[in-house]
């Protein structure tokens, strides 16, 4: 049996918050006793915030006492702050003898944590990233890291310290102060390479990170397997047919040094080709023919060209946004290809760098900058074309199987090839897939080892971009010769994808050599003019643990490519980079996508 259970009377106050006067509760059996006894007792604030110490604690003061204690934490005599927050609990203030005083001259027991300077520059930028997340998200504008320290603030750092411009330290100060390296975490908001139309469909997402990680891990499972496993996870190359021609490589730009530098020569009667997959006349007529044996059961065959192959391998490095094209075809066909005028066919500058080059801002003429992305990778990918042909010689050509398939002699109007060998080579990544890819070679060295030739070019980040200006740090002029080991890890920091891309194409070519050339603009304000610094010869191989580049992880990444590739519908794809995260989404386009940019 439940007990009864009575609701207390509640009174109503229509006049104000709390207890009704005593007018309300009259001829109420269920009303207390008095609900006017609380008319005359006097009210005390409190908030919930506040800290509740002991009945005589004179250690934990108030709010309003803190202000009778001075900085030393000594008792002010001249500040009696006589304003008290509630004037009815000085019932009995004026009956106390004013001239008593308590004096606390306990020393303060707090313990200070040290915090090295790095951890609190991180904790800060964690915060900022934070905070413009959430503004970005609300559609507002994000708050600027670069603090006032570093333009004359009250920073602890001066210029030649670790802080910023103008601090205690002052110039060339030792501080500390927080405008340093670490708080130049300006977002910069890429856009993507191609847009999004509404009538592409979304078939697969895959994150970068992720697929890396689980790659890496299967691989290190394997590799304590047996090291025969590791053997097999790379296919051993087939060549198939040579075109192009090859020339010597001049041995005088290995005596090139920063005080005798050479002029990078314009190569104006060079022809370049960087034609795509499918207007490759040789790749297309190895697919009529049947190569690899598509067709025929669950056999099929890929066709890419070094560049986009190189590109997917060693994609999990990349920043900037990019889209590759895929057709799959009946009779088991993958054609792996990419637009016109595509990013693939620019190199980048610190593409992967801290403090990448920043775009050019609203209302910027971009003409007059030179060191925005677009304007850097355009003058990267003319030096790298003009090094590789300019360190060779004129004589010991060696001819190929077949001619350039590019080079039409009816339309050449005093141009010539360049000296390039397209090697097309057949990988077979297991009993039903084969690949074909036009791989490329640049020149031969002791006329008998094959070489790849690329071009690093010098960039000066502006101070604006978070990095001290060239006249605060040394530039290549000043240590390539005696320090070229810390040039090219720097330059494997800040260019870390586009070393890697080189490294896995002449992987893919076979080559004996790659050359690497170090190129700097002859005047800094001048992206027309370059000089040759120096020049090192690396083994692929070598350079490859050198950076960290497993050949196996490579193919494994192709591998899972291809496998994702496979199992889609006949019909063309789009695989492209996210533009502000490391993410691939891969599209299915109708037929007719990106036809009118032919």
């Amino acid at each position: 049996m439940s007990t009864p259970f009575s609701v207390p009377f509640v009174a109503p106050n229509p006049d104000s918050w709390g207890p009704p006067g005593p007018s309300a509760d009259e001829g109420n059996p269920n009303a207390p006793p008095s609900s006017g006894k609380f008319l005359d007792l006097p009210y005390s604030p409190f908030g919930r915030s506040d800290r509740l110490g002991r009945a005589a604690d004179f250690t934990n003061l108030s709010r309003g006492d803190r202000s009778r204690f001075n900085r030393q934490g000594r008792y002010d005599k001249n500040d009696r702050n006589n304003d008290r927050k509630n004037k009815n609990n000085e019932n009995d203030s004026d009956a106390e003898d004013e001239t008593f005083q308590l004096v606390d001259t306990s020393k303060a027991t707090t313990v200070k944590r040290f915090v090295p300077p790095a951890a609190k520059r991180r904790q800060h930028t964690a915060r900022l990233r934070q905070v413009n997340a959430r503004r970005q998200q609300q559609g507002g504008t994000a708050f600027s890291t670069l603090s006032k320290q570093e333009y004359g603030g009250r920073g602890r750092g001066g210029a030649g310290g670790r802080g910023g411009r103008g601090g205690r330290g002052g110039r060339g100060g030792r501080g500390r102060g927080r405008g340093g390296r670490g708080y130049n975490n300006n977002r910069i908001d890429r856009q993507p390479s191609v847009a999004v139309q509404p009538d592409w469909i979304k078939v697969e997402e895959l994150d970068l990170a992720k697929v890396t990680k689980n790659l890496s891990g299967s691989i290190s499972a394997d590799s304590k397997k047996s090291k025969k496993a590791m053997a097999d996870a790379v296919p051993t190359p087939q060549d198939v047919l040579w075109c192009g021609f090859l020339d010597q490589y001049n041995d005088v730009y290995d005596k090139v040094t920063a005080r005798q530098p050479v002029q990078l020569k314009r190569m104006a009667t060079k022809e370049f080709y960087p034609v795509t997959t499918t207007d490759d006349p040789v790749l297309e007529k190895l697919a009529v023919d049947g190569i690899g044996g598509a067709g025929d059961g669950d056999k099929r065959s890929i066709f890419v060209t070094d560049n986009i192959l190189a590109h997917l391998m060693t994609c999990s490095r990349s920043v900037y946004p990019w889209d590759l094209v895929i057709q799959k075809t009946a009779g088991g066909l993958l054609f792996l290809d990419k637009r016109d005028n595509s990013q693939l066919d620019y190199l980048t500058v610190w593409e992967t760098a801290y403090n990448a080059p920043p775009p050019s801002k609203e209302g910027e003429d971009s003409a007059s900058n030179i060191n925005t992305p677009e304007r850097l990778g355009l003058e990267a990918t003319t030096i790298n074309q003009n090094f590789s042909q300019q360190i060779l010689k004129k004589s010991g050509r060696k001819e190929m199987d077949l001619p350039n398939p590019f080079f039409d002699e009816d339309d050449a109007d005093g141009m010539e090839p360049a000296s390039v060998a397209y090697r097309y080579r057949k990988f077979e990544l297991d009993a039903n897939t084969t690949l074909v890819c036009r791989t490329e070679l640049h020149g031969l060295v002791k006329k008998s080892q094959y070489m790849t030739a690329f071009s690093l070019n010098e960039y000066n980040p502006p101070p604006t971009a978070g990095a001290p200006s060239s006249s605060q740090t040394q530039t290549w002029r000043d240590k390539i010769d005696s320090q070229r080991g810390s040039v090219l890890a720097n330059e494997l920091k800040n260019n870390s994808f586009k070393l890697a891309k080189w490294t896995a194409q002449s992987l893919l070519a076979g080559a004996d050599q790659m050359k690497i050339g170090f190129c700097s603009r002859s005047n800094p304000k001048s992206a027309y003019d370059h000089v040759i610094l120096a020049t090192q010869f690396y083994r692929p191989k070598d350079f490859a643990s050198q950076i960290t580049l497993n050949e196996t992880q490579m193919w494994a990444m192709t591998r899972m490519f291809v496998a994702m590739f496979a199992k889609q519908d006949e019909g063309k794809y789009v695989l492209m980079r996210e533009p502000n995260k490391a993410v691939l989404t891969m599209y299915k386009v109708p037929q007719d996508t990106f036809e009118e940019d032919e």
